[in-house]
């Protein structure tokens, strides 16, 4: 029986991390995406194999050094080129993610095109990344609750973390 109840607990927890997206964002990311690139949740991200793995990070230089995921390549948006990901195998799984998705998605139809055949969004950007908890770094590789906003528009998205703008 106390072996049901701990069961019990863990899945409840497990539930719980699940649901760490607020309403009114996921309305307003459904309404953006176009659906075309395949999507990862920060769950699904994290339960990738890594080893086969390339991380994206689509915003501008400004906002990757104010933080960004461990292991992230910038490869920005606004002056993207693809000579940027020429060493990443076009079978290799390759997340993008920026501040919510909308230019992930744009540069990941660009890889599509390329020939890239794995090519994924973080839902939710890393605004939803730091919203679950999880961690983002500096250049240095040291932990930082600092993210970057964007605009002081999408601010409010950013329910965890000191905000930067």
């Amino acid at each position: 029986m106390r072996y049901v109840f701990l069961i019990s607990i863990v899945f409840f927890a497990i539930e719980i991390k699940a649901q760490t997206m607020d309403s009114e964002f996921k309305l307003l990311l459904d309404s953006i995406y176009d659906r075309n690139i395949p999507q990862v949740s920060v769950e699904e991200f994290i339960q990738l194999n890594k080893n086969d793995l390339f991380v994206l990070d689509i915003r501008e230089e400004e906002e990757y050094v104010v933080s960004h995921l461990k292991n992230a390549r910038h490869a920005g948006y606004f002056w993207f080129d693809m000579r940027k990901v020429y060493d990443i195998p076009e079978k290799a799984q390759v997340v993008l993610y920026c501040s919510i998705g909308i230019r992930s998605e744009k540069i990941a139809q660009k890889l599509i095109t390329a020939g890239y055949k794995n090519v994924y969004i973080l839902y939710g950007g890393i605004f939803e990344w730091v919203n679950s908890g999880q961690p983002v770094y500096k250049s240095n590789g040291v932990q930082t609750s600092e993210i970057h906003t964007y605009t002081k528009k999408w601010a409010r998205w950013v329910e965890k973390g000191t905000r930067v703008n």
